[in-house]
């Protein structure tokens, strides 16, 4: 049979068996690559619910959270009571407290308002309280890698002509002495009367790796001071002078602006922490009057009551 040529023809019922192979392999295929496809889609379902219940939280946070960080950051000492709203936009009652396990509280009349938000790569925090902090504080934070600036500046724009004038002055605030009576010891035995007003310019505090450099200034008046534990109606009023130096430390002076009790002092703070020397004396036409209270605020040594902290 040489010669003939070999002709290798499949029968057609194999043929047909190899086409229905055909149409299952391609079939199982894209079933394959569905199921994949759906693998995908429902792994990325489960990150964007996640995604977006996350940014739910973060939009709609309640200012309970807030406010527990407040508490938090403060030793228990500021509370943001009743707090109502979100950490974005909120309010609540601040009260001051002698810390975990005590007893004192003082709250401010009305409620503290804030508002958050964003701010290219830090938060702005606006702060307003009628009765204390009738001009808007602003508080800007800026995050950076291994470290935290924050800026302390008043919202000037305002029509009110009073208002105005305390912003121009640099006063951030101004809240009743005895509200200090929530503090604890001593201040829940002194009761003191008269007006606390804090004002700044340029105050801005970096915190780079853990160490905290201030510049600018701020002033701590306390106005028309008056006490429980004398029968005098006023004892004066004070100044604390607070100011960041050329190394970024804190320095504090105090001054006796006026009135029968005198008080005088230096301290600063650093790494180590706060410490402030003074003392505090009384006019010869009131030794009398003044006694006691210069037992209560300080060391006793002949006429002078030794102030001394950390």
């Amino acid at each position: 049979m040489a010669g003939i040529p070999f002709i290798n023809k499949r029968p057609a019922w194999m043929q047909g068996a190899g086409a229905l192979t055909t149409r299952w392999l391609e079939s199982t295929m894209e079933i394959a690559r569905w199921e994949t496809m759906r693998k995908a889609g429902r792994r990325w379902g489960w990150w964007g619910a996640g995604i977006g219940a996350l940014a739910g939280m973060v939009v709609y946070a309640p200012a309970s959270w807030l406010a527990q960080g407040v508490v938090e950051l403060t030793g228990k000492r500021l509370l943001l009571a009743e707090s109502q709203g979100t950490i974005w936009k909120g309010d609540a009652v601040a009260v001051l407290t002698g810390g975990a396990g005590s007893r004192d509280a003082r709250a401010l009349p009305g409620r503290l308002n804030w508002r958050m938000r964003l701010q290219g790569m830090g938060l702005r925090l606006t702060l307003q309280q009628d009765c204390c902090m009738p001009t808007p504080v602003v508080v800007l934070v800026e995050l950076g890698l291994g470290r935290i600036k924050t800026d302390v500046r008043l919202q000037t724009s305002t029509t009110d002509s009073s208002v105005a004038a305390m912003a121009s002055q640099g006063e951030i605030g101004h809240w009743p002495a005895a509200w200090l009576g929530g503090l604890g010891t001593p201040w829940n035995t002194l009761q003191l009367g008269g007006v606390v007003r804090l004002s700044a310019q340029d105050l801005s505090i970096e915190v780079v790796q853990g160490r905290a450099r201030i510049q600018g200034q701020a002033n701590l008046a306390l106005d028309n001071v008056s006490s429980r534990v004398t029968t005098l109606d006023r004892l004066g009023s004070y100044r604390l002078d607070l100011s960041g130096d050329a190394q970024g430390q804190l320095q504090m002076a105090m001054i006796t602006v006026d009135g029968a009790l005198q008080l005088s002092g230096q301290g600063g703070m650093s790494s180590g922490g706060m410490r402030f020397r003074g003392e505090a004396r009384a006019s010869d036409a009131e030794k009398g009057a003044l006694d006691n209270l210069l037992n209560i605020i300080g060391r006793r040594e002949g006429d002078r009551s030794v102030i001394s902290i950390g």
